[in-house]
């Protein structure tokens, strides 16, 4: 498989144990170059990526390569990291997917196609879930796609949760950049929303989510009381935010080029 010089798919992993090596295995078999940002993780799980390391990333042309943080600093943070060293080694589009094993590999390279035939829109996976969806997590996000649905001007935003996507890399370095926050579990509600203001039109593609027991391996992070408190407070700047554009006349750039032409 020849590496993309434009496109990479980054994973950023806290504790995930051996679904990691799993994760990363598919993304690399479907794509090239694979990045891993390792957020401080103590279970030992990066070890479990040197077998892939020795076999993908011969030294003219590196497949996989692996950036570890020193401490945990949530996952916004972790792709902030990934994101600033591969504007710096010139790549224009990451497709961010999580270490846990929610998110289809296989549909890597659809997404990375449309990015590609779209380069100045986001692709966003819309889930398609299955009856491994705990119900209140399906039930939970309909709040916050109405909420994002609102703070978008109603421009299209599918789900706002769902991190199974491919960012064009610039506008949302600068982003991050400006801002204190987008740093942990708010970073993909806040992420969308803010594109979207900056201009950055949404395509929606379905992706199926799999949500995997503990027996399977499957980890959640997620903690219902402190991440519900931080979106809670993210959805109250953003809809701030969205305020101030509607009654000042600022919707997003790509509808101001709209009406002028």
């Amino acid at each position: 498989m020849s590496l993309s010089p434009t496109h990479l798919v980054l994973i950023p992993s806290f504790d995930t144990g051996p679904r990691l090596r799993d994760t990363v295995s598919a993304a690399l078999a479907q794509w090239a170059p694979v990045w891993v940002v390792i957020d401080g993780s103590r279970d030992g799980s990066a070890r479990l990526l040197d077998p892939l390391l020795d076999r993908a990333s011969p030294e003219h042309a590196p497949g996989l390569r692996v950036i570890a943080l020193a401490e945990n600093r949530g996952k916004g943070a972790a792709l902030l990291a990934g994101l600033t060293e591969a504007l710096h080694a010139g790549f224009t589009h990451a497709l961010t997917m999580d270490a846990d094993g929610q998110h289809p590999a296989e549909l890597i390279p659809a997404f990375m196609a449309r990015s590609q035939a779209e380069p100045d829109a986001m692709i966003l996976g819309q889930p398609v879930f299955d009856e491994s969806a705990p119900q209140v997590r399906v039930r939970g996000r309909r709040v916050s796609n109405v909420l994002t649905n609102i703070e978008t001007f109603r421009l299209g935003v599918a789900d706002s949760l769902f991190g199974f996507r491919v960012y064009p890399i610039v506008p949302l370095v600068q982003l991050m950049l400006g801002t204190r926050w987008m740093r942990r579990f708010d970073f993909d509600v806040e992420a969308v929303v803010r594109l979207v203001w900056h201009g950055v039109r949404p395509v929606n593609v379905d992706a199926p989510v799999r949500y995997l027991r503990a027996d399977e391996g499957g980890v959640s992070h997620f903690r219902y009381g402190r991440d519900n408190l931080l979106l809670a407070g993210m959805h109250t700047r953003l809809m701030a935010g969205y305020l101030v554009r509607r009654l000042t006349g600022r919707p997003p750039g790509y509808l101001r080029r709209d009406t002028d032409d």
